[in-house]
This record gives C-alpha cells, sequence and structure tokens, in this order.
C-alpha cells in the first residue's frame, strides 16, 4: 500500500490522529500525555472558538494501512485581518523518524494553504500564538511543563530540509529556591512598591466573577501584547474559554492583578504544574482510574508555570512587572512551591527576559517558530 496522506474524514481517522503520539513516544520519554477528552474537544470546530475566525484541515500519513504521522493546516482570517500578511499555518505536527513522512504531510499542508491564495507557512502552532506553539530545539532533557510542546530533535533537522528557516525563538526560564536571588527579588518588589505607595497595589484574581475579571484581562492582554510578535487578538469568547479551562486547576494566589488608581493595568497568571501528575496517567483516559489520580495528584504538585505577564503600555518602566515577579514568588513560597517555569517569552522581549536572569532564572529550554516561502 506505500505511503498516502489523507484528510480526516471520519471518527476513525480522527481517533488515529488524536492517539499517533502514544505510538511515538515510550515511557522513558519526556513527552506528557494529554487528556484524550480535552484534545477531541479541541479539535472539534462546533466547540473551539477559534473557529469563529478560522479553520483547519487535519491530515494523518499511512504506510501499509499504519499511521505514521499527522499534522493540521490553518488558515486564521484574524492574523491575516491583522497583520496584512498572506501568511497560513501548520500544528499537531507528529511523525516517526522518517523525513518521508514529513515531507508527505508538509505537501499537503502547503497545497491545502496555497488553495487558499496565502503565500508563506509558519508554524507550529496549535492553533495560534494564543495557545502551544513552538518547536523544541533547546532542552531536550527536562520534561514540558504545563501547556508547553515536547517534541524530539529529529523534527527540527526534518522541517530545515523541507527549507523552513527560523522566524522567532521562543524562551523557557526556570526559577527555584536553590538558585533564585530572594533577597534581591523582595527587595526590588519593596523597591516599586515604597516608590509608588498606595497609587499601586496588587491583588488576586476573583475567580468567582470569572467573566468579569476575563473581560478586564482581555483589555489588558490586547493592549500589552499587541506590539508583539505574531500577535492576535483575543475575542471574549475566546479568553472566557480559556479561563474556564483553567479555573478548575487555578491557584487564586498565582492570579494577580496589578491597579493603579484602582485601574487595572496588568495582570500575571501562574497554574500549577498538573503535568506533575498527568505523566501518572499514562494512556490520558480520565475512566476508570485516571480522576483518582488526578485529584489526588493535585494536592502534591510542586511547580507552577507563569503563563503570561502583561502591562498596558502606559504604565511600563514603572517596575510593575518587578512587583508581580517578586508577589508571585513569595506567594508560590509560602504555599510550598519549589520551583516555576516562565514561558514562553520572545528572545527579543528585553522587559521580561531581563528581570528574570537578574533575580537568577535559567533558561531551560528553547522553542522555535518556522517559516517558509509556499512558493518554493
Amino acid at each position: 500500500m506505500g505511503l498516502i496522506v489523507r484528510p480526516v474524514e471520519s471518527y476513525r481517522d480522527l481517533a488515529a490522529f488524536i492517539d499517533l503520539p502514544w505510538r511515538l513516544y515510550g515511557p522513558s520519554d519526556p513527552w506528557v500525555p494529554p487528556l484524550r477528552v480535552e484534545m477531541k474537544k479541541r479539535l472539534d470546530p462546533r466547540k473551539h472558538p477559534f473557529f469563529e475566525h478560522g479553520m483547519a484541515e487535519y491530515f494523518v500519513a499511512w504506510q501499509d494501512g499504519r499511521p505514521v504521522g499527522r499534522v493540521a493546516a490553518i488558515r486564521n482570517e484574524l492574523h491575516e485581518w491583522y497583520h496584512h500578511e498572506p501568511v497560513g499555518f501548520f500544528g499537531f505536527f507528529e511523525c516517526v523518524p522518517d523525513p518521508a513522512v514529513a515531507r508527505a504531510l508538509m505537501d499537503s499542508v502547503f497545497e491545502w494553504l496555497r488553495a487558499w491564495g496565502l503565500q508563506s507557512v509558519r508554524g507550529p502552532m496549535n492553533f495560534s500564538t494564543n495557545e502551544e506553539c513552538g518547536l523544541l530545539v533547546e532542552g531536550f532533557d527536562r520534561p514540558p511543563a504545563v501547556l508547553m510542546p515536547y517534541n524530539p530533535p529529529y523534527y527540527a533537522e526534518f522541517l530545515e530540509a523541507l527549507g523552513f528557516r527560523k522566524a522567532k525563538d521562543l524562551w523557557a526560564w526556570e526559577v527555584d529556591k536553590t538558585t533564585i536571588r530572594i533577597d534581591e527579588v523582595v527587595a526590588l518588589g519593596e523597591r516599586v512598591a515604597q516608590k509608588w505607595g498606595p497609587r499601586l497595589t496588587v491583588r488576586t484574581l476573583q475567580l468567582r466573577r470569572l467573566e468579569e475579571e476575563a473581560d478586564v484581562l482581555r483589555s489588558i492582554y490586547n493592549d500589552a501584547w499587541c506590539r508583539n510578535w505574531g500577535f492576535v487578538p483575543m475575542l471574549h469568547r475566546e479568553f472566557v474559554a480559556i479561563a474556564r479551562d483553567l479555573k478548575p486547576i487555578a491557584d487564586p494566589d498565582l492570579a494577580l492583578v496589578a491597579e493603579w488608581d484602582g485601574r487595572p493595568v496588568a495582570f500575571t497568571i501562574g497554574i500549577p504544574d498538573v503535568y506533575e501528575v498527568l505523566r501518572r496517567i499514562p494512556d490520558g483516559r480520565l475512566l476508570p482510574f485516571g480522576w483518582w489520580t488526578l485529584l489526588r495528584g493535585l494536592r502534591r504538585i510542586q511547580g507552577f508555570r507563569v503563563i503570561t505577564l502583561g502591562v498596558r503600555h502606559d504604565f511600563r518602566h514603572r517596575g510593575i512587572e518587578i512587583l508581580l515577579y517578586s508577589e508571585l514568588y513569595q506567594r508560590g513560597a509560602r504555599k510550598g512551591y519549589t520551583h516555576a517555569e516562565f514561558s514562553w517569552i520572545l528572545e527579543d522581549n528585553d522587559l521580561m527576559n531581563r528581570p528574570l536572569e537578574r533575580i537568577g532564572a535559567r533558561r531551560t529550554k528553547v522553542y522555535r517558530i518556522y517559516e517558509r516561502p509556499l512558493g518554493e
């Protein structure tokens, strides 16, 4: 039968698409299995708000009747409108260590995107920069933090052989109680607080008023990130959907809002690293025993990931990000967390990278976004 790539058209095809990573990764790999029920919901155009402004085609590569690779071709019309560039995307890329499989998958992506008149392809993104994105190119010895991807080293080789080149690197920083300069962290935060006095305050996110708070955070997010590379505005339904998905695992003490004269101007969110628990659910199924493992393990999580920190442009250069870093670390330490990952941060985002380096954070992983013209 040989190698063939087909679009997902049936429940069997979708199951093969979702299940493929379990065929590729073994118990010794740092890969963390997602919950299958969540992945199925995420890929459903009827349930994921991305599809209000985007579309995707899922492909599975088959060899002699066995699934050996997968990829999604993605069109994000909101990105096209915001950036005025005819670029498409690929995501959810996985394949066996065979360059022919990678080429066949990407040829399908190229053909699909060209049919929409797009001129270049960028990725991986699942589905945009507002979700998991980037190919791991450094830090293969460390497990991924929650909602961050993992892949084997040969993926980069395959993409580069197909003409992909670096578009942007995304960095992951780690802090732990043995290396962080805690006295400096506290002193820096206190200095900022003393400078501005009661004008600058920090409060926790009110999860009971989730939708109202989500609109506040979305407004800050869209202002703080609007000039960042690859940024796509978050729509109301998208932001609320993400907030609802995170609420069951959220720790209110790690979700902070900074206010200036009572007006929310910055926020940061850290979430407990539930991947520490999901590693113990290798089949990704909550039934029959996955629920028990998950609920029991949530109380023992030692790390958290800072998924976002943003300050409105008009309120930058006042040390607000320093105060949030300080508050976040101190509150986490009081609750027994021993380490945290700050990810991802653009390689050229000095406003975020320099303070982390100053307090003793270590850059532990690099994720890369690739791009290539579709005319080649």
